[in-house]
């Protein structure tokens, strides 16, 4: 089993890229084998702000904590001070700090776990902002406890398993057409719309001319 995890992490990783950088969100801390193994494999980790709590108390130290504090312990907001980059802007939430200190620091191939749950205002915001992240030059993608979020623009193919879920979200694309998929796809305008398609084979093709988020289940 630990093999077949391995192996699934490993090709999720090499059809999205290796990441430069992990960022933990503040949401539910993720226990699924991919999320957990990307986040313990991750070569430079950045924290959004109460999400190092729960990060240091499984015995990990990250790279930075990013946020402007409201939610970390005030016992690691003492002890992890020299890491702790502090922002107050308020009209960014924490994720998009972590994400725009990253590409400051010149690493735009980015993982984010720990993104969703909790709340469900904060896990759609999170969601949606993967468009803005990618329409400033990030690679940039979300993996949950149970799917991998991937924003997209124009036409891509995915490599895939037959009757492996997957969804297609429309940001405003034009021209929406699959291949490889049960379902037709069209210029969907609610997000709904888009959910619990299924591939028929080995991959699949979404052809768009413009941006869509791909939600591919593991």
């Amino acid at each position: 089993m630990k093999e077949d995890i391995d192996k699934k992490s490993v090709d999720l990783c090499a059809l999205y890229g290796e990441p430069e950088a992990v960022i933990l969100a503040n949401g539910d801390y993720p226990t699924h084998p991919i999320p957990s193994q990307i986040l313990a494999n991750a070569p430079y980790v950045v924290c959004c702000d109460g999400g190092a709590d729960t990060y240091i108390a499984q015995g990990h130290v990250p790279n930075i904590i990013i946020g402007d504090g409201d939610s970390l312990s005030e016992e690691n907001r003492r002890k992890y001070s020299h890491i702790l980059h502090h922002i107050s802007d308020q009209e960014t939430n924490d994720q998009t700090k972590a994400v725009n200190f990253l590409m400051e620091q010149g690493k735009k191939n980015i993982v984010i776990v720990g993104a969703t749950g909790k709340r469900e205002d904060h896990t759609l915001g999170n969601i949606s902002l993967l468009i803005d992240y990618m329409r400033a030059g990030a690679n940039v993608r979300t993996f949950t406890d149970y799917c991998v979020f991937i924003p997209c623009r124009h036409t891509h193919t995915f490599s895939s398993q037959p009757g492996k879920q997957v969804s297609i979200i429309n940001f405003g694309a034009h021209g929406l057409r699959g291949e490889g998929l049960v379902y037709p796809l069209s210029d969907f305008t609610n997000w709904w719309q888009g959910t619990l398609n299924e591939c028929t084979g080995t991959e699949f093709t979404v052809h768009a001319e413009g941006e869509y988020l791909v939600v591919i289940n593991y």
